[in-house]
């Protein structure tokens, strides 16, 4: 199953972030947003794409939502 992940924006190098979310890091490409991120911000993660940019409240109900239905495993 694919599932995009909410993940927060912890550094930024031209179109590639990193991001994280509950300790995990991994890279994901910016080139298909066409919003500005900055660290700190939200991003729905898929396939190595940032797919969309999300406020923080958004992030961590839908984080919340993922942690009661899949295990960590299934998250990342």
């Amino acid at each position: 199953m694919c599932v995009g992940v909410p993940m927060q924006v912890i550094a930024i190098d031209g179109d590639q972030a990193m991001t994280e979310v509950d300790g995990v890091k991994r890279e994901a490409n910016l080139m298909l947003l066409d919003q500005e991120v900055q660290v700190g911000d939200y991003v729905i993660i898929h396939a190595g794409f940032a797919i969309s940019r999300l406020d923080e409240a958004e992030a961590k109900e839908t984080l919340a939502l993922m942690r009661e239905v899949f295990t960590p495993e299934d998250m990342v």
